[in-house]
């Protein structure tokens, strides 16, 4: 990407920083879910602590990626809006 675009707003920069976003938020879920599966209250390790992690990491990581998805389709949309007017 050129200097000149960034400064000038012809190119976005948001979408790359989304997907760090994205990665970032999947390692929060993975944390988040192996943190519940060893550590439920007083108890450590029981089954329903294991079910509740792997639920957290997987609803986390599904909710991460609709999250980002979401974001990128408005930038997506300015992308070929863009290329309409480009072309006309």
């Amino acid at each position: 990407m050129e200097w000149r675009n960034m400064f000038f707003f012809d190119a976005m920069l948001t979408p790359k920083i989304i997907t760090l976003v994205y990665w970032l938020l999947l390692v929060a879920a993975l944390v988040a879910g192996i943190g519940s599966m060893l550590y439920t209250g007083f108890q450590y390790l029981t089954f329903g602590g294991f079910l509740r992690g792997v639920a957290i990491t997987l609803g986390g990581a599904i909710a991460a990626r609709i999250w980002c998805e979401l974001l990128m389709v408005l930038f997506k949309l300015n992308e070929n809006v863009q290329k309409i007017l480009n072309t006309k």
